[in-house]
C-alpha cells in the first residue's frame, strides 16, 4: 500500500497536479523561455534541479526550522540551489544561461517551487518530498518542451536550430508571445478534456 502511495506522489505532478496546466503557476518565465526546444528543456531541468535539492533540505530539515521564520529560510535555500545552477551554466552551456537571461535567477521566487517546499516539503518525509519534486519537475519540463517543440517547428520551422521545415510552411505567430499563449491554451484544453472523459468513464464502470 506504501508503494502504491507514493507512485500516486510522483504521478500527480505529471498530470493530475501538473503544476502548469492544472495549476497554472509559474506561467510568466514559462511562456518566455519556449520559443524554442534547448531552452525549453533547459528551464526545464534547471527548475527540476532545484525544486529536487530544496524539497530534500526543507524536509531533511522540518523539525528544526523555526516556524515563524520558515519562509526566509525556504527562500535562502532556494537561492543557494538557484546559483548553483547559474554558476554550472555558466561555466558549461554558457549559450542557454545567456538565452535564458533573467528567468533563470527568477527561479528564486517561482511559484512553484515555493508553493512544494510549503504545502508539502516542509510536512512529509524525505523520500516522500523527493518523489514529490521529480514528479512535478518532470511535470513541469514535459510541458515546457511540448509547447517549445510546436513553436520552434511552427514558428521557426527547425528543430534544436536544424532546419525542417521549409521557410514558407513556416507561422511567425508561433515565435512571438501571443503564439506561446494559444499554444499553452491548446495543450490545457486537450488536458482537461482527456481528463474529464476518464473521470467520466471511471464514473460509469462504477
Amino acid at each position: 500500500m506504501e508503494r502504491t502511495n507514493r507512485l500516486a506522489v510522483f504521478l500527480n505532478g505529471l498530470v493530475k497536479e501538473n503544476p502548469l496546466l492544472i495549476l497554472s503557476i509559474g506561467l510568466c518565465s514559462s511562456l518566455a523561455v519556449t520559443t524554442n526546444v534547448f531552452n525549453g528543456i533547459g528551464m526545464g531541468l534547471a527548475m527540476t534541479f532545484v525544486l529536487i535539492m530544496s524539497e530534500l533540505i526543507i524536509s531533511l530539515f522540518r523539525r528544526q526550522i523555526p516556524e515563524d521564520i520558515r519562509l526566509p529560510i525556504f527562500i535562502i535555500i532556494i537561492a543557494a540551489f538557484t546559483t548553483i545552477v547559474q554558476l554550472l551554466l555558466n561555466a558549461y552551456i554558457p549559450a542557454l544561461s545567456e538565452a535564458l537571461g533573467v528567468f533563470l535567477p527568477l527561479i528564486v521566487v517561482n511559484c512553484i517551487i515555493m508553493g512544494r517546499v510549503e504545502s508539502y516539503a516542509s510536512k512529509n518525509t524525505v523520500l516522500d518530498s523527493v518523489l514529490d519534486a521529480i514528479g512535478m519537475g518532470l511535470g513541469y519540463t514535459w510541458v515546457l518542451f511540448i509547447i517549445s517543440l510546436v513553436r520552434e517547428l511552427l514558428g521557426n520551422g527547425t528543430f534544436f536550430g536544424i532546419h525542417v521545415l521549409p521557410e514558407t510552411y513556416t507561422i511567425g505567430f508561433f515565435s512571438r508571445a501571443p503564439g506561446g499563449f494559444f499554444v499553452f491554451g491548446l495543450l490545457t484544453a486537450i488536458t482537461v478534456g482527456i481528463s474529464k472523459k476518464a473521470a467520466a468513464k471511471k464514473g460509469d464502470t462504477k
